[in-house]
């Protein structure tokens, strides 16, 4: 069966979605051409994980649609940037904030950069995001909103909007309150004098001229096209006539946006378009369980991922349950690598309707490399621990004994892994590290485990054998539950509290550095250091 016929069934979120948007294509009659995903961007502040995550998202499921259709149609992601939205608020972490705060309220194209860098703050901003999303490969088309605003790109549902003002009012003066009902207006003028995005009610909207008029900051009255740049929409009709103009067939966005997307598809509708295939995802949490807040700065940012895992592992995140919400912090990242890797070696091994379920598809765009590590991120972590690592010089040292002739050459994502797990160790493991001294019950067990690795093979790789021989030492003693004693050989050997499978980590520090190790800790050397 072609890759087509088995994604009529796959049960993947993203050909889920595919799915239904093609259902939408046929509805219209649409069997070829152009089909459109958007992403958008509030370019306010720089690009965050929720900027990583909307596009890798959208990317798999116009991956998804595109196996889907067999190459029917032509799939393409554009990134519309709000930089024609007016600057609220100065940003706490900008230079030049007196500069800035003297600008107020003007469409962000129209503020001055900071930086120095660009035309304008909204001009610098949309450069870091173009940047920000082709450090990670994706291909996307940017556009402005400035531009298309003042392009004539918007002009005819600009138009239209006015036409249907009233349908448009109707659609928006129930979801707000009585004060601001009586001052609300779908269209946003740029003032001519202060160049100021105001928030003022339409004395006249003329459908016929396609104007609107209304008293500017000073009293006077203006009268102002609703073409060519001289007005925007209010956010909620905004989303809606952007899919409207630029014909988009899909769209996802987080579930604050939810109660909104209904107001978004009725106006889509009332400019005469049909509104796209919507997918709502969850919001990430912090450590905590509370939401993650760009002006707070609580969860974890995508530099801070990359920091201690491969891009691959942070989308791979993204993909597992979109509609769950889950933790963004430090410690989930050493799971979500492994799961990520696991997927990646099974892959090659499994037949193709199940290579369409895994993970490692979506994430490589149906392509994933035959690389993989014979060796889990969180037995590095250990190794790392265990050597006290701060180089991966010293990582080597073990690996290339372990693993056959094994150079971070011929091994380079063993390698990447190896530096994460050092910077990670660093970071996070050994600020924390505290040894304690084993119980008489755990000391036994100890100089039992001891007797059975001095009567190995010192250069015994079998982690399964070790791992037995670590299970026979525990059974001499009464344990509970022989998870206390693995528990103890970490608090004692490690000085934390949990880790991969003791066997295999015998197996890649060492028989005669476990025995050391060992000896070290039933001599107190390791409590006392």
């Amino acid at each position: 069966m072609s890759v087509a016929d088995l994604a009529q069934n796959a049960k993947a979120w993203p050909f889920e979605q595919a799915r239904l948007l093609k259902k939408r294509l046929d509805k219209m009659g649409r069997k070829s051409g152009p089909v459109v995903f958007e992403t958008g961007y509030g370019p306010s502040g720089l690009p965050h994980m929720g900027t990583f995550g909307e596009v890798v998202r959208t990317t798999m499921v116009l991956r998804a649609f595109d196996a889907l259709t067999d190459g029917a149609y032509e799939p393409k992601l554009i990134c519309v940037s709000d930089d024609m939205d007016g600057m609220r608020k100065v940003p706490d972490n900008l230079p030049q904030q007196e500069m800035l705060a003297e600008h107020l309220q003007k469409p962000l194209t129209e503020v001055p950069d900071p930086f120095g860098t660009a035309e304008s703050y909204g001009a610098h901003m949309n450069g870091r995001l173009k940047g920000f999303l082709d450090s990670f490969g994706f291909t996307y088309e940017f556009k402005s909103a400035t531009e298309l605003y003042k392009s004539g790109a918007y002009d005819a549902m600009l138009l239209k909007a006015a036409q249907k003002y009233d349908a448009i009012m109707d659609v928006m003066l129930p979801t707000l309150g009585a004060e601001r009902q009586a001052t609300y207006s779908p269209f946003l003028p740029i003032s001519p004098k202060t160049g100021r995005v105001l928030y003022v009610p339409m004395k006249a909207v003329d459908a016929e001229a396609g104007t609107v008029t209304f008293d500017d900051e000073d009293g006077e009255e203006m009268t102002l096209p609703v073409t060519g740049g001289h007005v925007k929409l209010q956010w909620k009709p905004d989303f809606g006539m952007r899919w409207a103009a630029l014909g988009v067939d899909f769209e996802m966005f987080g579930k604050d946006h939810q109660t909104n997307a209904p107001i978004y598809s009725r106006i889509c509708r009332i400019l005469g378009a049909e509104p796209p295939t919507q997918f709502v995802y969850e919001l990430f949490l912090d450590q905590k369980g509370e939401k993650i807040s760009k002006s707070k700065g609580n969860g974890l940012s995508v530099e801070d991922w990359l920091k201690y895992a491969p891009q691959q592992s942070l989308a791979y995140y993204n993909f597992v349950k979109p509609k769950t919400a889950k933790r963004l912090y430090f410690d989930v990242i050493p799971k979500a690598v492994d799961e990520y890797m696991q997927h990646l070696a099974a892959y090659h091994g499994q037949t193709p309707d199940k290579q369409l379920e895994n993970p490692a598809w979506h994430i490589h765009n149906g392509n994933p490399p035959q690389d993989a590590s014979p060796i889990s991120f969180a037995l590095l972590l250990n190794l790392a621990s265990a050597a006290s690592a701060h180089s991966t010089d010293v990582m080597w040292g073990f690996i290339g004994r372990y693993v056959d002739g094994a150079t971070p050459e011929s091994h380079p994502l063993l390698d990447a892994l190896a530096g994460f797990a050092v910077q990670y160790f660093q970071d996070f493991v050994e600020p924390t590290k505290s040894f304690r001294a084993p119980t008489d019950m755990e000391r036994a067990a100890m100089e039992d485990l001891l007797a059975r690795l001095k009567a190995m093979p010192a250069d015994t790789r079998d982690g399964a054998m070790i791992q037995d021989e670590v299970f026979a030492a525990g059974k001499t003693q009464e344990f509970e539950n022989l998870r206390d004693w693995f528990q103890a050989l970490y608090e004692t050997l490690l000085g934390q509290s949990q880790g991969p499978r003791f066997g295999s980590f015998v197996a890649i520090y060492g028989v005669p550095q476990t025995i050391a190790l060992i000896e070290k800790a039933l001599a107190g050397e390791l409590v006392k250091g």
